[in-house]
């Protein structure tokens, strides 16, 4: 039976890219619809062959770059173009700084906004990334261990990663080696958790092989040998099971020690967290008695804010609040600390429990908290200040928050994703009138009808 014939398929064009889009595809025209070509910047010319459609256009791969535009530089990393996890790297710095920042401008440009809220790009360097996920599939007794191919489920088998701090660099041969013990049959997979801290490795392994006697050995002496601190393994739909423990693997937030669980989600370098940190410490006024920190994960934020003010931590993941309420009972800080294990997305807090406080910290997941801001929309709060890792939900967000009575007072973007399209960003809004004022109702508006899907 023959494939359908993709539309545009086959067809060979030469082409001059015109712009780099959000997703980091140079973007050219052919017969007024787009062309996205990965790879590529402005001003490069080159002959491409279309093999698809997307976004109301088409696909294209390079088949020769005739002339490179003025900043298309060589990408530093061998398995560029193959490995989905970068593909950026042939963008020249300068160049580089202006688009990430212009994807949170045109995020809020489309919801509405001026684009003059965004202030200069804060950048992490490369080679400071604490957490890795990676993927490994056994074929015989060959194992590819590193990330996915873009827009494939194929493993690109990585020997050198140039996002890595050294731990977890150097933790690529050995685990490579080590899973070859651990998924014996023909195409079992694993997804690996990798994070490093100062006691060592902390590694969670998700798989459905099953852990043999052999296996376990084999992951006692790994962890001898490569500074590993905890070892753990998970079968999906079970709890993870330590396998070899040999030191506590601590996460510092604010100066109080935080053991997170097996696989637990961090900022993805000890250098990011500190600029989020630093930001959001300093969007907070000068004098406030109470904070909530929603979405607060294993305290990040909370221990950082209990400094100043009384916190009220409230995240959905029962065994990141349960070692963010035991770190706060072991450094005496629990005085200052509440916490509740909720699920923000279906039980928002509510108007009325929010009132009277005064501020609000938010750091919710990609798909943002749209539930959650409608909330905070309607409530008595003075200052907000949202993280996101999503410009998008996060422009369709302030557009609630905007609509409810706030004014968005500055968004700082921040670039811990190097070499990709992903940006987070930290934003300030304020009240733009006095709550217990009759006079709000003016500013009222329905809600149900802002900000869409």
């Amino acid at each position: 039976m023959r494939r359908k014939a993709r539309p545009g398929g086959g067809k060979q064009l030469e082409l001059v890219i015109d712009s780099l889009g959000a997703r980091g595809d140079g973007v050219a025209e052919h017969e007024g619809r787009p062309v996205y070509v990965p790879g590529t910047m402005p001003g490069d010319r080159l002959r491409v062959k279309l093999v698809g459609e997307r976004s109301g256009g088409f696909k294209a791969e390079i088949l020769e770059l005739l002339e490179a535009g003025d900043s298309h530089v060589d990408a530093p990393c061998q398995h560029y173009g193959v490995c989905g996890g970068c593909n950026v790297q042939h963008v020249a710095p300068e160049f580089y700084r202006r688009w990430k920042r212009d994807i949170v401008v045109q995020a809020l440009t489309r919801k509405g906004f001026s684009g003059g809220e965004v202030a200069e790009m804060v950048q992490v360097e490369a080679g400071t990334r604490r957490r890795a996920v990676f993927s490994a599939l056994a074929r015989g007794k060959k194992v590819s261990l590193g990330f996915h191919e873009r827009e494939s489920h194929r493993v690109v088998d990585v020997t050198d990663c140039k996002l890595l701090n050294s731990s977890l660099a150097g933790m690529i041969a050995p685990l490579r080696e080590l899973l070859v013990v651990l998924l014996v049959p023909e195409q079992e997979k694993a997804d690996i958790t990798a994070i490093s801290s100062p006691a060592g490795l902390d590694i969670l392994v998700v798989s459905t092989a099953k852990l043999t006697l052999e296996g376990r050995e084999a992951i006692t002496d790994f962890a001898g040998k490569n500074a590993v601190a905890r070892f753990a393994w998970n079968r999906p739909g079970e709890e993870p099971e330590p396998v070899a423990i040999r030191d506590k693997p601590i996460q510092v937030f604010g100066d109080i020690p935080v053991l997170p669980p097996e696989g637990a989600f961090l900022q993805p370098s000890t250098e990011g967290q500190q600029v989020l940190t630093d930001l959001v410490m300093g969007y907070l006024p000068d004098t406030f008695e109470t904070v909530a920190d929603l979405f607060s994960g294993c305290g990040t934020f909370t221990f950082p804010l209990s400094k100043r003010a009384q916190v009220h931590a409230v995240e959905g993941d029962e065994r990141a609040v349960m070692a963010l309420t035991t770190s706060a009972r072991r450094n005496e800080t629990a005085h200052r600390i509440t916490s509740d294990c909720r699920d923000l997305d279906k039980d928002p807090i509510t108007e009325e429990e929010l009132e009277g406080g005064d501020c609000v910290v938010i750091d919710p997941p990609r798909t943002g908290a749209r539930e959650q801001c409608y909330e905070l929309a309607k409530s008595d709060i003075k200052t907000i200040v949202y993280v996101s890792c999503s410009p998008s939900t996060f422009a369709r967000d302030a557009r609630i928050l905007v609509e409810g009575g706030y004014s968005l007072q500055e968004v700082t973007p921040v670039d811990q994703f190097i070499w990709s399209e992903h940006v987070e960003l930290v934003a300030r809004f304020e009240a733009e009138y006095d709550t217990d004022d009759d006079s709000a109702d003016d500013n009222s508006v329905d809600l149900d009808t802002v900000a869409g899907s």
